[in-house]
């Protein structure tokens, strides 16, 4: 959209404090190859337009806007006679692309001297080539670095996960090995006990009753109730006391072997009515065995099983199979990071899960969000870590108007008023040097909000602290990427910052 032309006055030029430094020939120079435009309230120019030119208000109220999905959300509303936008990169060149980065517009007659974005990149190395070097360096510089930093982040990050998974992998594993040695020994001894069994006296009806309850037995195993420790141990002082008054020695070793396979003295009775007297001690004996192998098989299989759900898990966190874009279940996405992060949390602190069950799946990019509740329960385990260890963390979804809420709440201290703007910046921490690159709630902010057009904010008094995470529950009609600058709790416009 373009201005009335209107007369460009060198003196009014130099009274903005972007150019107030400058020399009357330099003056009348910016005058000569820009102009002076008057625009009525409406657009100025739209996000995404080739950026043109180099726009400094001289009076007037501008309204900066940047697009979210199918909205536009206001950055900045100033008066400020001096504030700039539009071109500011021109002096990069063909490096970046030159399009503008938001959108603006004017809500009352307002006057701009405006510089041609080829103009005024000339302008810029002629005057100010030093100025100009340093500015490339320190944007390329500061992109390059965030670039690799943000590359450390997400290898800590997977460093962090795999002690954690080979921590929690390790535990099922090993138990499944000493079972599966354990067991290798059991049958060793049941073999050993079928070959007595077989030279002693048994009748083949003995042996066909010896036989069903074996496989009697093994259906109890599997169907075994819980018992609380006072009913598990009255149940061994009664199955020990049977055993002795039967004459089994060592009644007290297979006592809590029964206990825990769900048997009791009515099984014994049962036991005892099938087989004769003289053989009753082989037959518990042998019937004991075959209990021991199904519990330590059960043990072998919950220990797989275990392992299988672990990997299963790392497969739902990492997203290898699955496509990068797709409809998703937030709560299985959570689950996933809080058990790859399971180590890493400990068993200090609590964790309290209060999921909305009822919530839709929504469009989402599911492994760049597990990288968000990866930085936000990392900095609530932290902050918690920092008052002892001991606290509670608390993951919260819920339905908020037409967004999909995911709340992280800790019990640590809370975010000091002073730092709260500065949390969300690049390269910002308030961990010791070593232990945090600053980028963690940079990049969430950049995957909630650029990615997935939603919103990330903060609320924290001492003891309660909550990142809320919100995220549409329909796909945007726009693009994909969105490029967006502005973070929440930004400090005003002051004449020294660009709008």
């Amino acid at each position: 959209m373009s201005g009335r032309p209107m007369p460009c006055s060198p003196r009014e030029i130099g009274s903005l404090f972007l150019f107030e430094k400058l020399s009357p020939e330099q003056l009348g120079r910016l005058c000569s190859e820009g102009r002076v435009e008057k625009f009525e309230p409406g657009p100025v120019y739209t996000e995404g337009e080739p950026a043109t030119c180099f726009y400094v208000m001289i009076e007037g109220t501008v309204v900066l806007s940047r697009r979210v999905g199918a909205d536009d959300i206001e950055v900045t509303r100033t008066s400020q006679p001096g504030v700039y936008s539009g071109a500011m990169q021109a002096y990069i060149g063909d490096r970046v692309r030159q399009v503008y980065n938001n959108s603006m517009r004017v809500t009352e007659p307002t006057r701009f001297f405006v510089l041609p974005a080829d103009t005024f990149a000339g302008i810029m190395r002629e005057w100010f080539p030093m100025a100009v070097h340093l500015l490339e360096g320190l944007f390329f510089g500061t992109k390059n670095t965030q670039a690799a930093i943000g590359q450390r982040e997400r290898l800590l990050a997977l460093g962090s996960l795999s002690a954690g998974l080979t921590h929690e992998l390790n535990n099922p594993a090993a138990a499944a090995v000493r079972a599966t040695a354990t067991l290798r020994e059991r049958v060793a001894k049941m073999r050993h006990k079928l070959a007595v069994i077989a030279e002693g006296p048994f009748s083949r009806d003995a042996l066909a009753h010896l036989i069903d309850i074996q496989e009697r037995t093994a259906e109890r195993v599997a169907k075994a109730p819980a018992l609380s420790p006072l009913e598990a141990a009255d149940r061994e002082d009664a199955l020990t006391d049977w055993l002795e008054d039967h004459g089994i020695e060592q009644g007290w070793q297979l006592a809590p072997t029964f206990v825990q396979a769900g048997l009791d003295v009515d099984w014994l009775e049962q036991v005892a009515a099938a087989v004769d007297e003289n053989i009753l001690p082989g037959a518990v004996g042998w019937l004991n065995y075959t209990v021991e192998t199904e519990l330590l098989m059960d043990e072998i299989e919950d220990s797989t099983t275990r392992i299988s759900h672990l990997v299963d898990a790392a497969k739902q966190y990492s997203q290898l199979d699955r496509a990068p874009y797709q409809v998703a279940d937030v709560h299985e996405l959570l689950d996933s990071t809080l058990l790859m992060l399971s180590g890493k949390i400990g068993a200090r602190i609590k964790v309290v899960k209060e999921y909305d069950r009822t919530l839709p799946r929504i469009p989402a990019y599911p492994a760049e969000l597990n990288q968000v509740w990866t930085n936000l329960i990392d900095n609530a385990v932290s902050a918690i870590n920092g008052t002892g260890g001991d606290g509670t963390l608390t993951v919260r979804t819920a339905r908020h108007d037409d967004r999909l809420l995911v709340e992280f709440r800790d019990s640590g201290p809370g975010v000091p008023p002073e730092i709260r703007d500065r949390i969300f910046d690049p390269f910002f921490t308030t961990k010791p040097v070593g232990q945090g690159t600053g980028l963690g709630l940079d990049i969430s902010w950049r995957i909630v909000v650029n990615k997935h057009h939603g919103a990330l904010r903060v609320e924290s008094v001492p003891g309660d602290t909550r990142f809320q995470v919100l995220l549409p529950l329909t796909a945007a009609e726009s693009g994909d990427t969105v490029l967006i600058t502005a973070k929440p709790d930004a400090s005003p416009l002051t004449p020294e910052e660009p709008v």
